[in-house]
């Protein structure tokens, strides 16, 4: 079986279906990706844009899902950008624009995390800037001692 995402017209993944092996392959019994697109477009419109998309994640990074964006010039899926400020490296991560501080084994232990504030990063007025990152403590759970 083979995965194909549907695009819009931004490249952002409206679907993702399967089609059969049979109609992804060629005469010659070879899988190609442009007779699964041609496929698609049989079934949806000729105006529909699809791109192949790997479970296995063998080939453009991840598994496309519903709501991810390819990127052409990197051929990969990936999430949508999760804060403004932000930056896409060439293996299609994101990045904070400040490294994530490092938890003490006090805070590991108590389950206490980083969670990123871009409100706090965009308002911070100092060169270089170095809000962003809070720590996150989880609520106790009832009967524990805080």
């Amino acid at each position: 079986m083979a995965h194909f995402a549907e695009l819009d017209e931004n490249n952002v993944v409206k679907r993702v279906i399967v089609v059969s092996n049979g109609d992804t392959t060629n005469a010659n019994g070879i899988e190609e990706e442009a007779v699964g697109v041609s496929f698609c477009r049989r079934l949806f419109g000729d105006h529909t844009n699809w791109k192949k998309t790997s479970y296995n994640h063998k080939f453009r990074k991840t598994f496309a899902g519903r709501g991810m964006i390819y990127d052409e010039s990197l051929d990969m899926f990936i999430t949508q950008k999760p804060h403004e400020s932000w930056t896409l490296d060439s293996s299609g991560n994101w990045n904070p624009p400040i490294a994530i501080p490092e938890l003490t084994e006090e805070e590991e232990t108590a389950g206490k995390f980083y969670i990123w504030n871009d409100e706090a990063y965009q308002s911070d007025t100092a060169n270089p800037k170095t809000l962003g990152w809070e720590l996150f403590t989880p609520p106790s759970a009832p009967g524990e001692e805080e």
